[in-house]
């Protein structure tokens, strides 16, 4: 039976080793940020940018899959409206008169 990891999904700084670490190993540049990074047993697998698409991923894993699931996650992102923490202005009750 083949063991099944945990996948994290979160952003992430260009400058965290885990996204400096992939991108040397799959001898690339980081990716421009904002950035998505898939996590598989606290190890960064895969960097996806937000910005222009591009990923990078651990050669030496099967990563493929990893950034299929950042492109998934990203375009659903894109397609929720994002709700600002502030709090909506307070407005004036409209009168009945």
């Amino acid at each position: 039976m083949k063991h099944i990891a945990p996948i994290t999904i979160r952003r992430a700084h260009p400058e965290e080793p885990g996204v400096l670490q992939v991108a040397a190993l799959d001898s690339a540049r980081v990716p421009r940020s904002p950035l998505l990074v898939a996590e598989v047993e606290g190890e960064i697998r895969a960097v996806l940018s937000l910005d222009d698409g591009s990923a990078v991923a651990d050669p030496f894993h099967e990563s493929l899959d990893l950034v299929h699931l950042l492109r998934a996650r990203a375009a659903a992102s894109e397609r929720t409206p994002r709700r600002s923490w502030l709090p909506l202005p307070l407005r004036k009750p409209r009168s009945a008169y």
